[in-house]
């Protein structure tokens, strides 16, 4: 479990603008006979995404074995932006299929605070070994591969009391979509799931905000 002063942190609902919010993720399942260079593809995954290049709070990257209850084996701030060569070469220490890679880190979203700008927003990228419990109520062969933490669920829903709400969180969702789509063409993916932790498809949700003028998969 992470404290609160990361960028990411393993967590219930919380509060934002005076409604509940919920923790958004994407979930991946890799074909089977890529899941033995499971590393591999992790590391495709971070090549690709949008890690932030503006001035940023540290990142941490860590190494968990057995289970997400258990002390990680490493834990260590990195400065950004973020380096997946050198992200690579720590993981590369650390082999076994009850292992477990994460990097907290940060990409850039339209946020309000008095008023609106692209800033660097958390996120978290996880792979996980077949025999790591990764605290879902499926066996731990069941589980996800990939798993990308994207923080509270409201960066991706228009606030009606916000001027400009709907173009800017609709940029957001692009951006997000976006990066759904550049997974499932570069990566073996059979399967993948966009839900928040209370379990509901934000796959749907997105499509209502956006029709008619987009639709999400």
């Amino acid at each position: 479990m992470f404290c609160a002063s990361r960028p990411v942190i393993w967590c219930r609902a919380a509060f934002h603008n005076g409604y509940v919010t919920d923790q958004l993720y994407l979930s991946i399942w890799l074909d089977p006979q890529s899941r033995a260079r499971r590393l591999r593809h992790f590391e495709e995954l971070l090549r690709l995404f949008p890690f932030s290049l503006r001035a940023q709070p540290q990142s941490v990257v860590s190494i968990h074995a057995i289970s997400t209850t258990e002390p990680p084996l490493l834990e260590r701030p990195v400065n950004g932006p973020i380096d997946v060569s050198e992200l690579v070469a720590i993981f590369d220490d650390y082999q076994g299929d009850d292992v477990a890679y994460r990097i907290e880190s940060w990409w850039e979203l339209w946020q309000f605070d008095e008023d609106w700008r692209l800033a660097p927003a958390a996120v978290a990228l996880s792979c996980f070994g077949p025999e790591f419990d990764n605290g879902t109520d499926d066996r731990p062969r069941d589980q996800e591969d990939l798993r990308i933490d994207f923080g509270v669920d409201s960066n991706y829903l228009p606030g009606m009391d916000l001027p400009g709400s709907a173009k800017l969180i609709e940029s957001n969702i692009k951006s997000l979509l976006r990066l759904v789509h550049q997974i499932e063409s570069s990566l073996p993916v059979v399967r993948r799931r966009l839900e928040t932790e209370s379990g509901e498809n934000f796959a749907d949700r997105l499509q209502q905000i956006l029709s008619p003028s987009g639709s999400v998969q």
